[in-house]
């Protein structure tokens, strides 16, 4: 064993124009270190360094935080080799070698983990630094950024003090901004920036290399289990499991006077998608400067800055040498990885290098150009197209846009950082945005600028706005990725907490005002303007398109309203999968008839009653044959249980009474004797049908006249599938087709018109997808309710899960909420059993799903690996999907070969 141990390999080298790993090693390396061995390889200018693998976090997690056997000799070996490349030592006084400390998972998560810069910086290596340099003032520069975030990742102080030192500074000697600080300005800095940690922590800042590298890289992986990174990942469904990688690498330096600078760069739009380098720099500036938004940056390109209206030159005009080498390195890494790239650089005294490369996050929008272009560009084919979007992202595209007709009372201008349109009350902090939005009012969250503590909060706007930060900030960047509204950099806005509330144009507007916010044109407008919902045609007509090519499971939607049918139909939807007729129960105008009903002693007057309900519920079902034109309709007959549609407390039996002039000490008795323990397990279902099968007969004989009354107009033929809720027995369904057929024939006799129609069955307990051989003898479809499946497979209630199963989640005995996506090992199985046993029996009966997981790709993708024949999901998710579907039969077919 310990021979084993020792064999491990857990550091990796890159630099000097070769590597030890490849971008193909992206689970073991993650995505940065991956991307740094690949670009090294490629001969690009990367300053040398090593990573620490993603398995060596997994061992120090697995092992109660201890670091692997033979991991500090491999790292030491690391730093060996990077001292050779670079000619300079750790830890030396009068030549050291600087690293900074960065973390990397497999997966891309933008400022969630932590980093250290600057780090082998002491009282002496800085005047080594200095004279090495020539640059004093450089050289404390860069110690009290080393300092202040160490202190803040590592020491974990609260980095506001060393702001507040800072500014104090700047106050005392009226200078605006960091670069008007001298050497000696930065000396006084940095020597009270030490006196705060010997005040805090009650002992110096260490000075010691070897310790403070190991203080980063153990900073590093229990940033890992932060609070936000624990927050994203959830978010994004990205497994604990995974652990992030560390990459170690020599620094290089933005700060070094006016030929030195730092940028971010995006090869495409990342919001539009447009064929164009995006990006920003900073002149004499480290990284964190500009995607913290410290300084607000200048654009990369002249025709970006004269479209800006910025007076500063951009990289092509104040560094025009760097700027074309930069140009062809970004256009090789594009061509080299196939896709939109996000780049980070640094320029030292004119010589430019390549810090990182990733396929970079963007808007669904520009998703869907990008992987259009590429492959009209001939880059990528259609298929890798289709696989190059996510499917969640579409909903990004049903976000509304302001209406150009609008009057647009425009208070405050920045950039238009993520696109998109929202109205809501201002709030000032996170915290606010996260209990407000959480209670279901809509916010825009304004703040000086944004950082990753805030995760929670902006995800609970609806929108962001930041005085400070560009086009590449943290806010900026997240926003984007969540399909926020952004507008980021909107100086103008005076921001005042204390007081609560902000001062631009000459206006105030205070905490709870409401705004509108366009993140496409990056205005900030006063109070709530009106919104268009977007048309989805172009680039997301090219790529449906070709997703539906290549898809074989067919996507409906739940509807019932002539609405949803309409909008489900523009969405792309091959029918309905789920109208639950209840909702129509319950419209204001026919509840008094379901109260009579129920009131009723017995049949007939049930029937009586029945008989007012029913052209109400075939006007329903008329509307939906119309505009469904011919694609297939399941109705599902009543299902929620009878005490449901009745007034509970006496308030309300007294005004249902004079409303409608029913008995109060009826309704009120009724109420009583239908309560349940359990309604959810209770007299609800096909039960009802079974005891009060005139109910059924009603609605098959609606269903089925509607059917009739369309065909006869001379439209589509409809296409009605009759399902019946929560069978368990194959006696029960007997039961059940024999009711449906008698009622279906005597209305095909009545009115002389031919329909097809089917019948079948909800699948929602474990004991139909365990006895579905019985049910298909007379159900000629199943259409899994994995909503209530679900529930009856765990024992959880849906309604009250909510109360524990964060606790589960976080503990990591659920990796996800199974109400959202399919339990693929426990339900799962069952719909597999349900699918064999009942296809033995009827090999062409149709399968479906129509819970919520229709819409959750990873739950698609379950459906077409077990050969379902389609999913049914609400309207909105239909492209999500159509898309996801046509991913899984890719990856099917993948698999095959």
């Amino acid at each position: 064993m310990a021979d084993t141990m020792v064999k491990t390999r857990w550091v990796y080298a890159f630099g000097g124009g070769s590597a030890d790993g490849d971008a193909s090693m992206k689970n073991l390396l993650g995505g940065k270190g991956a991307n740094l061995a690949e670009m090294s390889s490629l001969g690009l200018p990367v300053p040398p360094g090593f990573t620490v693998t993603t398995e060596a976090c997994v061992h120090y997690y697995s092992n109660d935080k201890a670091y692997p056997p033979n991991l500090k000799e491999q790292v030491a070996e690391g730093l060996k080799t990077v001292e050779r490349i670079t000619g300079k030592s750790f830890g030396d006084a009068a030549n050291p070698l600087l690293v900074s400390v960065r973390s990397g998972a497999r997966a891309s998560m933008p400022g969630m983990m932590d980093t250290v810069l600057n780090l082998g910086l002491n009282d002496q290596t800085v005047e080594g630094l200095a004279k090495l340099s020539g640059d004093r003032r450089f050289a404390f520069d860069s110690y009290r950024r080393f300092i202040q975030m160490y202190s803040a990742v590592v020491l974990d102080l609260d980095h506001h003090m060393f702001e507040e030192i800072l500014d104090d500074h700047k106050d005392r000697l009226d200078v605006h901004v960091d670069t008007g600080l001298t050497a000696e300005d930065w000396e006084a800095v940095v020597a009270d920036y030490k006196a705060a940690v010997q005040s805090e922590l009650g002992k110096p800042f260490p000075q010691d290399p070897t310790e403070q590298l190991w203080g980063a890289v153990g900073a590093v992986f229990a940033s890992w289990m932060n609070d936000r990174a624990k927050f994203y990942r959830r978010m994004h469904d990205i497994p604990e499991s995974w652990g992030t990688a560390v990459n170690i690498q020599s620094m290089v330096f933005g700060n070094m006077g006016d030929g030195s600078a730092t940028g971010v760069a995006f090869t495409r739009n990342p919001s539009t998608g447009e064929n164009r380098l995006y990006g920003e720099f900073l002149i004499n500036a480290q990284g964190e400067d500009v995607v913290a938004g410290i300084r607000t940056p200048q654009p990369l390109t002249k025709i970006a800055r004269e479209e800006m209206g910025d007076t500063n030159p951009s990289m092509e005009e104040a560094l025009p040498e760097v700027f074309l080498q930069f140009k062809a390195v970004v256009e090789k890494l594009e061509k080299h990885y196939r896709d939109m790239q996000d780049i980070e650089f640094t320029v030292e005294q004119g010589r430019l290098y390549m810090l990182q490369t990733r396929n970079g996050k963007r808007t669904a929008k520009a998703a869907l150009r990008i992987a259009v272009d590429l492959a009209s560009e001939g880059v990528i084919d259609k298929t890798e197209a289709v696989m190059r979007v996510e499917p969640s992202s579409l909903d990004q595209l049903l976000h509304p846009t302001i209406d150009p007709s609008s009057p647009r009372d425009v208070i405050a201008s920045g950039l238009p950082a993520s696109p998109g349109a929202a109205t809501g009350k201002v709030v000032f902090t996170a915290e606010e945005a996260e209990k407000l939005g959480g209670s279901g009012e809509a916010v825009i969250l304004v703040r000086e600028e944004t950082s990753p503590e805030d995760i929670r909060g902006m995800d609970a706007a609806r929108g962001i706005v930041t005085a400070r930060g560009g086009m590449t900030s943290h806010a900026a960047v997240v926003a984007r990725g969540m399909g926020r509204p952004c507008v980021s950099g909107a100086g103008e806005i005076h921001i005042d907490s204390r007081a609560g509330e902000f001062r631009a144009r000459g206006q105030t507007i205070r905490a709870y005002d409401v705004v509108t916010i366009d993140g496409s044109t990056g205005e900030v407008l006063r109070g709530a303007v009106k919104m268009i919902e977007p048309e989805l045609s172009g680039d997301f007509g090219t790529l449906m398109g070709w997703a539906d090519e290549v898809r074989r499971l067919k996507v409906r939607a739940n509807a019932e309203t002539a609405l949803d049918a309409q909008t489900a139909r523009q969405f792309g939807a091959e029918g309905i999968g789920l109208c639950r007729t209840e909702h129509m129960f319950f419209d204001p105008a026919r509840i008094a008839a379901v109260r009579e009903m129920i009131l009723a002693d017995d049949v007939a007057g049930r029937k009586q009653a029945l008989a007012k309900i029913l052209p109400m519920q075939r006007q329903d079902f008329v509307e939906l044959f119309k505009i469904m034109e011919g694609l297939p309709v399941t109705i599902r007959l009543l299902d929620p249980p009878l005490h449901e549609f009745l007034p509970h407390t006496e308030e309300d039996v007294q005004a249902v009474a004079e409303a409608t002039g029913l008995d109060a000490a009826k309704l009120m008795r009724r109420a009583q004797e239908m309560h349940e323990v359990n309604p959810m397990l209770g007299h609800r279902g096909c039960r009802l049908g079974v005891s009060y099968p005139e109910i059924y007969e009603m609605q098959v004989r609606a269903i089925i006249e509607a059917a009739c009354e369309v065909a006869a107009q001379g439209r589509p033929q409809p296409i009605p599938e009759i399902m019946h809720p929560l069978v368990a027995k194959g006696e029960e369904m007997k039961f059940l087709r024999q009711l449906t057929d008698k009622t279906a024939k005597e209305v095909i006799a009545e009115k002389g018109v031919e329909i097809v129609y089917m019948v079948g069955t909800m699948v929602e307990l474990p004991r139909a997808c365990l006895r579905a051989g019985d049910l298909a003898e007379y159900a000629e479809f199943f259409s899994f309710g994995t909503n209530d499946l679900t529930q009856t497979t765990f024992g959880i209630s849906r309604d009250d899960s909510g109360r524990f199963l964060n606790a589960y989640i976080e503990k990591g005995i659920f990796d996800k909420d199974p109400f959202v996506s399919l339990d693929q090992d426990g339900v799962g199985d069952l719909i597999r059993i349900a699918a064999e046993r009942g296809r033995a029996v009827r090999p062409d009966v149709k399968l479906g799903i129509c819970g919520e997981h229709g819409g959750d790709p990873a739950s698609i993708q379950f459906c077409e690996s077990v050969g379902l024949d389609y999913v049914s999901c609400s309207p909105y998710r239909v492209p999500i999907a159509r898309l996801a579907a046509a991913q899984a039969a890719i990856g099917e077919r993948e698999k095959d070969r």
